[in-house]
Order: C-alpha cells, then structure tokens, then sequence
C-alpha cells in the first residue's frame, strides 16, 4: 500500500543567474512496512527532500501524496494536522525538551494530539526500545544512544504512518549506530509504519529495504 508519493517534484531557491535546483524533477514513492535510506553526501539535496516529504518546505512544482491527501490541495493548519497525525520526525539532536523527564516528553504529545498509544502499547514500546528504567531521568542524564532511543520513541508514539529520521546515527559510534537502525527496522516491521533515513552513513544502508543516492538534487534507486 502506497503511503507517500512524489509526483514530479522540483524545488527550486532563488531566481534569474541566482536560481539553485535543489531538487530536481523527482518520482517516488514508499510503502507500508518499507525502511528507506536516502544517501549522499552534504549539499546533494536530502535535507530539501525530507523537508518537502514532512510538509515544512513547499516544492516549487509537483504534488506531495500522502495517504490519498495531496499536501498542495491543503490549507497550511491543514497541512499541520496532516505532520501531527501522519509523520513522526527523528531528528540529529534527538529534539528533547532538557526540562522535561523521559515520561513527561510523551505526556505532553498528548495535549497536542488524540489517538497517541495505548498505556498497554507505551509498555511494550518501552520494552522493545529498552528505555523502561529511564522514564524517570532528563536528557542531560542519558547517553547518545538513550537519547536518540527516547526521540524514536516520540516519533512513534503518535501513531505516525511516517517516520522521517534526519542524520539519526551521526554522532554516534558504529554499535551505537546499529543499534539505532535495528530497532528502527524493527519498530517499521511491527507497526508497519513507513520509515525513511536521510543519511551519509553507509553503514546503514544494510538494514533498509530500498537505497536511493541523491546527487546535486537528483535521486536515483541503487540496485
């Protein structure tokens, strides 16, 4: 079941002699169940990618589908519902609010969105994430590795159908790394939620299900 789907999507900064393509002409889409990497190196045009999937960066021509919804029929609230309800975004610095425990990081997802998980389900997650001994504990008190574990964790405790990871394994060392992109697959196997990694990391691309290389703006399916 297609989830996300870019149809001819260009993105384009600036004008006249000062135009930058940073996304050329692109096709794509993504599956239920499906670990993506997208791969290249810095400046190659994943950042816009991600951005223009997750609904924060409007492409200059084409059409953004996500679940039947094309992002560019919506109005911006609505389009800001459809990233609460659909897209769950891990980010480079795990994005965690330094004052606020592990437990109430969750908590106050619900005071923005309905139909987060169940109590029963926050356990299990809990369990599969190995983070069930630090809901206690700040930011300031976990290692990388817990950290990001914690920011996988509120991505997906929305229910999301997408999860969008940006650089989630830079700053940490090769077993922290694939530590991270085991219960990635994992989590995308056993919700079968969509998940897609925008990485330099090579490392990785061992664990995904489909590897795209972006090169100065264009993306391109590795075999």
């Amino acid at each position: 079941m297609v989830v996300l789907e870019l149809k001819q999507v260009k993105k384009t900064f600036g004008s006249g002699h000062k135009e930058i393509e940073a996304m050329k002409e692109t096709n794509f889409t993504a599956d239920r169940g499906e670990l993506i990497a997208i791969i290249g190196p810095s400046g190659s045009g994943k950042s816009t990618f991600l951005t223009i999937v997750g609904g924060l960066l409007t492409p200059t021509s084409g059409s953004v589908v996500i679940n039947d919804k094309n992002l560019a029929d919506l109005n911006e609230k609505e389009r800001s519902k459809i990233r609460l309800k659909e897209i769950g975004f891990i980010l480079q610095a795990s994005n965690l609010v330094p004052f606020l425990t592990v437990a109430n990081q969750l908590k106050l997802l619900d005071q923005v969105k309905k139909e987060n998980m169940t109590k029963k389900k926050l356990e299990e997650l809990y369990d599969d994430l190995g983070i069930g001994d630090l809901r206690t504990k700040y930011p300031a008190d976990l290692s990388g590795g817990e950290r990001q574990r914690v920011a996988i964790a509120k991505a997906l405790y929305s229910n999301p159908s997408i999860i969008l990871a940006d650089e989630p394994t830079a700053s940490l060392d090769s077993d922290r790394a694939y530590e991270v992109m085991e219960l990635l697959k994992n989590e995308t196997k056993n919700k079968n939620t969509t998940t897609i990694v925008v990485t330099h990391d090579i490392r990785l691309v061992d664990y995904c299900d489909k590897v795209f290389k972006m090169t100065d703006g264009v993306l391109v399916q590795e075999k």
